[in-house]
């Protein structure tokens, strides 16, 4: 039988999407398990995946692999089940019990080779330590390029920056349209590049984005900021969550749907005075020193 597993949406979703893999290939271990997704590279290596196809790239795909077989298709969207709208469980749980599969905490997983995890340390040879930092999230070409709903507030990143500059290396993973700063290095790298700096780093301080999830799944623990998600929805226990400050300010919610707030941080939603109130700064930079 193939079971096709169709995944919408960002890198970090197709990070979480490798735990649900799991829990299918437990319920049908006979199977064949083709994912489609647009980030293939997630599933190379993962030994539960027989395939993965990028977006746009399935060629005769239904000739292939539905037509006239025995198949199971996977393309619910779990964003828009009920106990995820109201952060009742996490995402994974929610995921699995749409497909009728038992969930018992399967987490996510990234599988690195040898010749990647070399390559890679060549690459980026230090004498430092590596500090691994995410700041910023989401799509490109998003209107406004600092998110207050899931991004780092600039206070918090120049705080830890000047902390942690003289002890470690700091690989701040960027893109090429995403803020940098001094004293940081900006990595542009494919996702396993990210994934094998994330496995040989010492410290990482991190946004609700695929790098938490990717941190997650090495086992590597993490400090993790969390403003408009819950990290009882997207998070790990493995991490230390660190959550935003109460509101200081009512926001204008004439927009909200399905989610309290825009993911993209909509201005009008803007819960503080400002930026500076959203998180404790002091309290982030001791979590970093712990890890």
């Amino acid at each position: 039988m193939n079971i096709i597993f169709s995944i919408q949406g960002g890198l970090g979703k197709s990070v979480v999407a490798t735990a649900v893999c799991k829990a299918i290939k437990k319920k049908y271990p006979n199977c064949k398990l083709i994912v489609i997704t647009g980030y293939p590279e997630v599933f190379t290596n993962n030994k539960e995946v027989d395939m993965a196809f990028g977006l746009g790239q399935e060629a005769y795909f239904y000739s292939k692999y539905i037509d006239g077989q025995e198949v199971k298709i996977f393309a619910n969207e779990p964003y828009l089940v009920t106990e995820h709208i109201l952060n009742q469980e996490h995402l994974i749980e929610t995921w699995c019990k749409m497909y009728g599969l038992e969930y018992n905490g399967e987490m996510p997983s990234v599988e690195l080779n040898e010749r990647e995890k070399l390559f890679y340390s060549n690459k980026y040879q230090t004498e430092k330590p590596i500090f691994i930092l995410q700041t910023h999230g989401g799509a490109p070409q998003q209107d406004t390029k600092y998110s207050w709903a899931r991004d780092m507030p600039r206070n918090v990143i120049n705080a830890v920056i000047e902390e942690f500059k003289n002890q470690y290396t700091i690989l701040h993973v960027k893109r090429e349209d995403q803020f940098g700063f001094e004293h940081t290095t900006p990595i542009q790298e494919s996702f396993k590049g990210v994934a094998c700096l994330v496995q040989r780093s010492q410290k990482r301080l991190l946004i609700d984005s695929f790098c938490q999830h990717t941190a997650a799944a090495l086992n590597k623990h993490s400090s993790v900021l969390w403003i408009s998600n819950k990290p009882n929805v997207f998070g790990y226990s493995l991490h230390d969550n660190i959550t935003a400050n109460p509101e200081t300010e009512k926001p204008d919610l004439r927009f909200s749907v399905f989610s309290k707030y825009n993911i993209v941080g909509a201005l009008q939603e803007f819960p503080y005075k400002t930026e500076t109130d959203i998180f404790n700064v002091d309290r982030i930079i001791q979590s970093v020193i712990a890890q």
